[in-house]
């Protein structure tokens, strides 16, 4: 889990390097802040089951096991991308380990997940399906819709919701009344549960029991993860709407350091060691980025393939 954090947090830093430096042109979500959920609840799955993410989907795509390579080429819009190079960021899937849909439009991979886990349900193959989206995707109808008839037969869905305080640019406290996301489980007769998303470990034992319950039948379950986004809704993003004192704090907590401190101090690792490790993924991260951008985009011959039109 560790390492997975530090690649995701290395792959991180070289694209916003690459961007601030003009080296690459894209629309690019930063997850930074939020790696320990995503390195928390792919170690509780299995290869095969299902995952639905969102734009700011790079930490869940690199946990699940998506290979660099192909995923960074799909973010700077290289042909040997996931999708050739179209989708970019908001449409990159990789179902050989089970990431099936990537969603550009906030809470649309809601019943998207629903379906996978009603396939999976009738395929009769113990597989889950996991969906990841964000706080302000809990107000929106495809949230009760998935939500309710993931209840009503019993799905084997975990929705995972990385809390990460803000929906754009809105404060939770400013879009919802309910003091937990996990408050609304209730509603559904469904179990509900808020963790700790800065605890890798928290997120891990959290999503295991989801897993576990869905696998052996009983139905879903809406975990909820607390984190924080480090660097604002968009790359580019002021976060002017952001207090520096709670910036200040986010960053205290950060879950990257937090983890590497809790991994020293329980003699898994020593300092050096888990410092190689950050240094070995940074390493790589930077050197798939540079191979990659120097790789060229769709040619026109693609211009109407692998797309839907009338």
């Amino acid at each position: 889990m560790f390492r997975v954090m530090a690649m995701i947090a290395a792959c991180d830093e070289a694209l916003r390097s690459a961007i601030g430096a003009g080296r690459a042109t894209l629309s690019y979500y930063s997850p930074r802040g939020q790696e320990a959920v995503a390195a928390g609840f792919a170690a509780a799955l299995r290869s095969d089951d299902y995952l639905v993410t969102t734009y700011r989907g790079m930490h869940d795509q690199i946990a699940k096991g998506v290979p660099l390579r192909p995923l960074l080429a799909e973010m700077v819009g290289r042909a040997a991308g996931t999708g050739k190079g179209k989708g970019g960021p908001m449409h990159i899937s990789w179902p050989e380990v089970g990431l099936m849909v990537t969603t550009g439009v906030v809470g649309s991979g809601l019943p998207i997940a629903a379906g996978l886990a009603w396939a999976a349900q009738r395929q009769g193959a113990g597989r889950v399906a996991v969906v990841c989206f964000g706080d302000g995707a809990t107000n929106i109808g495809a949230f009760h819709e998935a939500c309710n008839l993931a209840s009503l037969w019993s799905l084997p869905l975990v929705l995972l919701c990385q809390n990460n305080g803000y929906g754009e640019h809105t404060a939770f406290a400013g879009h919802q009344r309910t003091a937990r996301v996990a408050d609304r489980a209730a509603a559904y007769a469904m179990p509900g549960v808020t963790i700790d998303g800065n605890d890798p470990l928290a997120v891990h034992e959290a999503v295991a029991e989801a897993v576990a319950l869905a696998r052996a039948g009983g139905g879903p379950t809406l975990v909820e993860a607390v984190t924080y986004r480090l660097y604002g809704h968009v790359f580019g993003d002021r976060m002017a709407y952001i207090a520096k004192d709670e910036l200040d704090a986010a960053w205290a907590a950060e879950p990257l350091t937090r983890f590497r401190a809790h991994l020293v101090e329980s003699g898994v690792h020593s300092e050096e060691s888990a410092r190689a490790v950050e240094e070995s993924c940074a390493t790589e991260a930077a050197a798939v980025l540079d191979e990659v951008l120097a790789l060229p985009g769709p040619g026109p011959e693609e211009l109407l393939t692998d797309v839907v039109g009338p």
